[in-house]
């Protein structure tokens, strides 16, 4: 391995490690701000049904495979839980890292996202490291390909069912905010555009909607995936196979979400819900975050805000 005066870095949300850790790191989810005991009770709720987020695990995981491609150290830091992005960045200073490369384990970019982690890493790297900051990717050729490798896959179960993509929702605030907005809406629809391209599916055999709504604090931008469920139903649709593209690996909002709450819903309107197997490991994904650790700067759409 060579001097860790270069080195990759890749960001993540984070998740509690344990029931006990929710209170903490709900606050920092929030920024600090106050939050109704119930909202707590149903996020704890959650947590408890699905047992533990792998999310942790999945990027740790995801960092061990690209060290092994690219022979530079990979390090992993969290904005809302551990290991901290203040407290990576501060190892890789002691370690002597000079310069590194930074992606967010989140393809499309949003000031609520990307935007964040960025200014946490900029903050904590306080001009010690030089650093290249990976924007967005949401339409890189590899991603793309590993996304429709997963729904190739599940179609050949499951040939008849609708197809939804889905992303996470941000506030509406975020996309009709200052500076012209936000891109991660239109990144999100190209993704799923690409995807869809790419196995070959028509405008009939496809949905696009949001997930994971905020429980608190003002609207956040749809169509959402339970009214999208609706209108399949109402339309006469039997099975509905769901690919989250603004996802890269298993977590709450995958385990829970979409495996429990979306899959209930479906099965009140008479309809069979699925979904793809997350990218995870997937050898595809992790060409591409080779290929963005390896390529310099890429080409943003936007400057993150």
């Amino acid at each position: 391995m060579r001097s860790t005066a270069h080195a990759i870095l890749l960001l993540a949300h984070g998740t509690p490690e344990k029931p006990g850790d929710i209170p903490e790191y709900m606050k920092r989810v929030t920024g600090g701000r106050s939050i109704p005991d119930e909202v707590m009770q149903e996020v704890t709720h959650r947590y408890g049904l699905i047992g533990r987020s792998p999310l942790t695990d999945i990027a740790v995981m995801q960092a061990e495979a690209l060290q092994k491609r690219v022979h530079e150290r990979v390090y992993i830091g969290m904005r809302n839980w551990k290991p901290f992005i203040a407290d990576t960045v501060q190892h890789m200073i002691d370690d002597g890292v000079a310069s590194a490369t930074v992606i967010c384990l989140a393809p499309q970019n949003s000031r609520t996202s990307v935007g964040l982690y960025r200014r946490a890493v900029e903050t904590a790297a306080n001009g010690k490291i030089e650093l290249d900051f990976v924007q967005s990717w949401h339409d890189h050729p590899k991603l793309i390909e590993a996304f429709a490798q997963r729904l190739r896959d599940a179609r050949a179960k499951a040939p008849d069912a609708k197809v939804l993509f889905t992303a996470h929702s941000v506030p509406c605030r975020t996309i009709n905010g200052q500076n012209d907005g936000d891109p991660y809406s239109i990144q999100c629809k190209h993704t799923a555009e690409l995807v869809a391209a790419a196995v070959g599916l028509t405008q009939r055999d496809w949905v696009f909607a949001f997930q994971s709504q905020g429980m608190s604090g003002g609207p956040w931008i749809g169509p959402t995936v339970e009214s999208t469920l609706d209108a399949l139903a109402a339309e006469g649709s039997k099975a509905v196979l769901v690919q989250p593209i603004g996802f890269v690996c298993d977590h709450v909002e995958v385990l829970y979400d979409i495996d429990i709450a979306f899959r209930e819903h479906a099965a009140k309107l008479g309809m069979a819900l699925t979904r793809t197997e997350s990218l995870n490991d997937s050898p595809l994904f992790i060409s591409a975050l080779e290929e963005l650790a390896t390529a310099g700067v890429s080409k943003p759409t936007v400057a993150a805000s």
